[in-house]
């Protein structure tokens, strides 16, 4: 070990780096308990071989007295990277790319110091932070030891890029015939990255992605086999035949491609080789009535009581029946209300819905029914810049603009926190309540964490109605503060039924995200608690309800949809019910009453349709009866990705302004 320590000093300090970066990455999978693939180990073990090399070499360049220095600085800043993504997983329980982090990181000091203050002192978070400084105080103290190890030859140089070399080509090698190869390429997502390679990794990837302005193409899936199957044929009565015309547009993709830039000629080719979807016998169902959407905070289905809730339990239940929709979370709150009113993945992130400011948001709801001449508002009942609502929600297509706290909603709101959903309701009800038709948008506030006693002003309000509910005290704060919700909404429903309207008038909502803030650690105990059974994907954790109510849906036979659902179907969905002027093939999403493939998926290229689960890699059945064609998992791993790229190409130009012209439609 001498010999080596005085002829290759710089393997010792390779080392040592690979040691302090995989030291780094497995703490921070400790404390975190995320999600991994069985070769996540290996995979880091590579990775940090190789960082440790090039580190140690970049060191290497300077001037001798500088060299501990700069490897010093490294590892410090290697450190702070480490500690911030925990404390962004701690609150979110999701990892946010840098991007993300960033574009809401003003917002968040600015509204949440004291939950961030109160995560950093809690007895895991100053753990985490010991864990983590631990090193770098010992590499302090050792200091001496490196500036005499950094003293080299070039024949210590070359051992420690042949050895970082030979790590290269081992990692390539292994990833070319790994089944995390997709992962690293087509499939990539800043989440998964973490799941299979670890933060630094995937830090990196990102990092390129964002330096690389290549853009991703789309692929030609091949067809699965299909099954023939032969059933008993019964000839019903003939009835008169119903001829459905297409949800399309007359849309001249092939002239628009010729004068395109290059990532709106991929859409339009991709959008011209689709077929849209058919009309249906729901088309037009809720046509020329008036429009409620809502986004709920934080809010998940398990609330929803008959004893407890009997609204959300009415709305729930006595509207359209939605068994199994999904939720997915991807950029906190500013991403579920991306998913839901343009309805796309966000795939920059937190700066997606951002982008959209001065887009022509020609097809969300609110510019469609702009069109058709409804009186439209949108509302939110926190501070009306935060997430730069004060810009993008001022150009989704809501004729009389955006109110927050701030610019109008301090009249009816009091400065608590949360504040009161049912004070935003009661207060906002007379501005549109009397101007038919109207097309309303809510964002809530009052379902927010933090759940912990006495942080929630919702929470200490509503206390006494959930304390015989067997559930731990966060649980019961969760519950307690998404009570004021429900009363919001029976605020809602009896002023819309006392004024005789409320048969002409639909009420949509949807959860942002999962309540994320509901454990105040790193796993996932209280919301496993609230689940009534142990997540084991994000899948089961996104699953929540969808809720689309009119007073006339009561008067009828329940409509039941089986199939799985997600936030992207919305949009399509109300597209088809308000038969408003669409084509099915600009949206990520499905009509979901129409006759498509039910595809539910999320930013980590997870998926689900009516025959199975693709999850961490691995398809399941849906049961054991199921029958899967073959080649299906790979068709639909295909469509997924293209959906994916869709999304990204459509955040990343104005595509509407390139069909429609420029904010054509959308105010």
């Amino acid at each position: 070990m001498a010999k080596i320590r005085e002829k290759y000093p710089l393997l010792i300090l390779m080392m040592v780096m690979t040691v302090l970066f995989l030291y780094d990455e497995i703490f921070l999978q400790v404390f975190t308990g995320n999600t991994h693939t069985p070769y996540w180990f290996f995979h880091v073990l590579l990775f940090s071989l190789i960082y440790g090399g090039c580190t140690v070499l970049f060191c290497s360049l300077f001037p001798k007295r500088y060299r501990s220095c700069i490897q010093m600085l490294i590892h410090i800043a290697v450190t702070v990277l480490f500690l911030v993504s925990y404390f962004v997983f701690k609150q979110f329980k999701v990892f946010y790319d840098m991007s993300t982090m960033f574009s809401g990181a003003s917002d968040a000091l600015g509204q949440f110091q004291k939950d961030i203050f109160l995560m950093i002192i809690s007895d895991e978070g100053f753990s985490f932070i010991l864990v983590m400084l631990a090193p770098l105080l010992i590499c302090f103290k050792m200091r001496h030891i490196f500036d005499r190890l950094y003293q080299v030859t070039w024949s210590s140089r070359f051992a420690a890029i042949f050895v970082t070399a030979v790590s290269v080509i081992v990692t390539s090698l292994w990833l070319h015939n790994s089944s995390s190869l997709s992962v690293y390429a087509q499939e990539y997502s800043y989440p998964s990255a973490i799941r299979d390679f670890g933060l630094l990794t995937a830090m990196r990837l990102e990092a390129g992605r964002n330096a690389n302005k290549e853009e991703p193409v789309f692929e030609t899936p091949e067809p699965a086999e299909e099954e023939t199957v032969v059933e008993e044929v019964i000839e019903p009565t003939p009835e008169p035949e119903i001829v459905f015309e297409a949800n399309a547009m007359d849309i001249d993709f092939e002239t628009l491609a010729e004068n395109a830039g290059e990532t709106d000629r991929k859409l339009d080719e991709y959008c011209s080789a689709l077929e849209p979807s058919m009309q249906n016998d729901y088309t037009g169902m809720f046509e020329g009535m008036n429009l409620i959407m809502i986004t709920a905070e934080a809010f998940s289905k398990e609330v929803i009581d008959p004893e407890l809730t009997p609204t959300l339990y009415r709305l729930a239940n006595k509207g359209i029946q939605f068994k199994d929709y999904y939720q997915p979370a991807s950029a906190g709150t500013t991403g579920g209300e991306y998913e839901i009113i343009f309805g796309a993945i966000p795939t920059s992130g937190g700066s997606s819905f951002k982008k959209m400011a001065d887009r022509n948001n020609y097809m969300t709801m609110g510019a469609q029914l702009d069109r058709l001449g409804y009186n439209g508002w949108a509302f939110h009942n926190n501070a009306y810049t935060f997430y730069s609502r004060d810009k993008t929600h001022n150009n989704i297509g809501y004729s009389n603009g955006f109110m927050g706290y701030g610019n109008g909603m301090e009249e009816y709101v009091e400065d608590v926190w949360p504040q009161s959903d049912k004070e935003m309701i009661e207060g906002t009800l007379p501005l549109y309540i009397d101007q038919e038709p109207f097309n309303v948008y809510y964002m809530t506030v009052s379902g927010h964490s933090n759940y912990t006693p006495g942080a929630s002003a919702m929470a200490e309000k509503n206390r006494e109605r959930v304390e015989d509910l067997p559930y731990s005290e966060d649980v019961k704060n969760y519950i307690a503060a998404n009570l004021e919700l429900e009363d919001a909404l029976t605020v809602l429903v009896e002023a819309l039924e006392k004024k005789g309207i409320a048969d002409h008038t639909v009420i949509v909502l949807s959860a942002d995200h999962f309540p994320y803030g509901l454990d105040g650690g790193s796993g996932m105990e209280k919301i496993n608690e609230l689940y009534g059974f142990e997540v084991s994907s994000t899948l089961e954790r996104d699953h929540n309800a969808l809720i689309i109510w009119s007073g006339i849906l009561e008067k009828e036979e329940p409509i039941v949809v089986e199939d799985p659902v997600f936030s992207l179907d919305i949009l399509p969905t109300l597209s088809n019910l308000f038969h408003t002027e669409f084509d099915s093939r600009l949206f990520a999403g499905r009509d979901v009453f129409a006759d498509t493939i039910p595809l539910v998926y999320n930013v980590n290229y997870e998926w689900k349709t009516n025959l199975g689960t693709y999850t961490n890699g691995v398809f399941t059945p849906k049961d054991e009866e199921t029958d899967i064609p073959e080649g299906y998992v790979d068709q639909i791993k295909t469509i997924v990705r293209n959906k994916m790229t869709f999304c990204e190409l459509f955040n990343n130009t104005d595509y509407f302004a390139h069909i429609f012209g420029e904010k054509d439609g959308s105010s």
